[in-house]
């Protein structure tokens, strides 16, 4: 194959003594320098790095001082575990039941909302999976557990544990690549000095950073604080200016004659002056009058607060998109216009439960089997699932729309024989568990209806005459004899005993 001939290098030629215009990849005009590389103030822009992620101490600080940094760390955290989650399987009732006291008891969605507000805070955290009896430096295996070994959940910030960097998992996998072993500080709550195994932690990070970056916060994400900090700041600015206005909102001024000569003047001058300035204050109110010097003036000045609610307004914006939380879960308003917020929380809990499903699933699902064989003793059955319980809550009326819908529904297509009684008491207890109507409906009755006959057809009822023909109606026919019914004795049988 002929060696394909490299291309040609365009030569760009430059008149000596000129400097070569750069431009960018945007909308530019040279002349009237609009746009970004036309030499205008707007070109000088650019983004500075401040990895505040790094910094503990600053955010422990705007942890406890900032009501704002608060609300940004606790509000996702709190919201990701406030309705918990349903179980999927065909365990009994009661052996759900004991699974989710077991949760409550171990107290394991305190211990998840911990780890999500340190990780959101400081970039990372992990949760370790407290099991009696095991060494957690080894793999944990679910078929080594027995009842009762289950003890909780361990949260563990950035900063207590140091990660293997020379270590990482090797199994394929969403954990591929990231540590495989995390070493204790001194200064942790438990397990000082000792290695974990990656596979006793539930593992969660902040806001996820691309690789190289990673690295770089030793294989952690970055607060979330840290994309906020600059509008944080502009906001605190201006609501502290704002507050300080208004002891200036209303300023008085009196002008004295000669007032630099009274000053540095004997002492007497400068107790008569304060004493006449006493004397006003004694008598200016809203039934005195105000008494001074007939060359003396005074004055009142006034602030206008007009604009800066607006400005205010929106910065809380600006925070709440950046904190990705709506005003109304935010800061406890409604946004402008029309809108009631109520469309806004149902994005935010649909959020929400897009980041348990992506970012908890694995780990509450690890931590519901370790619970099923240490609170009932038994294997895990196939089919075990959950699923996380919805954050919006339907009104009552709602429900009883829904219900009534949904009953309508099912109850006519019975009546035409497009499902079997049975199915139609699935269905309702199935919409039972959103509307709560319909609920004494048991597996037994739905058994039961199972095994009645099926219902009657139209040609069951009346069956076709001999005498039938196409033309002309056909003759009356007497009912068909139900199956469902026994044989009574005639009237010739009833007179012979």
């Amino acid at each position: 194959m002929a060696d394909t001939p490299a291309p040609a290098k365009r030569r760009i030629r430059v008149q000596a003594g000129s400097q070569p215009t750069f431009t960018a990849d945007t909308y530019q005009n040279v002349v009237a320098r609009l746009g970004v590389g036309t030499s205008n103030i707007h070109s000088g822009s650019t983004y500075g790095y401040n990895p505040i992620s790094r910094n503990r101490m600053l955010l422990d600080f705007m942890y406890r001082g900032s009501w704002i940094v608060g609300k940004v760390v606790d509000v996702i955290a709190e919201d990701m575990t406030r309705a918990g989650i349903k179980i999927t399987s065909t365990l009994d009732p009661k052996q759900i039941d004991a699974i989710h006291d077991g949760a409550r008891n171990w107290a394991v969605w305190d211990q998840i909302a911990e780890g999500i507000k340190w990780s959101r805070l400081y970039g990372g955290c992990i949760l370790v999976i407290l099991i009696d009896g095991q060494n957690p430096s080894t793999r944990l295996n679910l078929n080594t557990i027995s009842k009762g070994q289950f003890r909780g959940l361990l949260p563990l910030d950035r900063w207590m544990i140091q990660p293997s960097f020379t270590e990482t998992v090797t199994d394929l996998g969403p954990d591929l690549g990231k540590p495989k072993f995390y070493d204790v500080t001194a200064n942790a709550p438990a397990f000082q000095g000792e290695r974990i195994h990656y596979s006793r932690v539930i593992r969660l990070e902040g806001v996820k950073l691309p690789y190289w970056q990673s690295q770089t916060e030793q294989f952690w994400g970055m607060s979330v604080v840290e994309r906020l900090y600059d509008r944080l700041v502009a906001f605190d600015s201006t609501t502290t200016g704002a507050a300080q206005l208004v002891y200036k909102a209303y300023l008085r001024i009196y002008k004295v004659k000669g007032l630099r000569e009274i000053l540095g003047g004997p002492a007497a001058a400068q107790k008569g002056l304060m004493a006449q300035i006493d004397a006003i204050r004694a008598y200016q109110s809203a039934e005195g009058m105000t008494l001074m010097d007939a060359e003396d003036e005074m004055e009142a000045l006034t602030y206008s607060f007009g604009g800066l609610s607006d400005i205010l307004a929106r910065f809380e914006e600006q925070i709440a998109g950046a904190a990705d939380i709506p005003l109304v879960r935010m800061f406890g308003q409604s946004p402008a216009g029309f809108s009631t917020g109520e469309a806004d929380l149902r994005n935010h809990y649909d959020g929400i439960n897009s980041q348990q499903n992506s970012r908890l699933r694995p780990g509450v699902k690890r931590v519901y089997e370790l619970l099923c064989r240490s609170e009932l003793d038994i294997d895990v059955p196939d089919g075990f699932g959950i699923e996380f319980e919805p954050l919006w809550q339907l009104s009552a009326k709602e429900k009883a729309e829904i219900a009534e819908t949904h009953t309508r529904t099912v109850l006519s297509a019975e009546l035409q024989n497009t499902v079997s009684h049975a199915t139609a008491l699935k269905e309702l207890k199935a919409q039972s568990e959103e509307t709560g109507v319909w609920t004494n409906i048991t597996d037994d009755d739905v058994t039961e209806a199972e095994n009645e006959p099926p219902p009657l057809s139209e040609t069951d009822i009346n069956p076709p005459g001999p005498d039938e023909t196409d033309a002309g109606s056909a003759p009356t026919r007497l009912p068909a004899k139900d199956p469902r019914v026994p044989d009574l004795p005639t009237a010739g049988e009833r007179a012979n005993g």
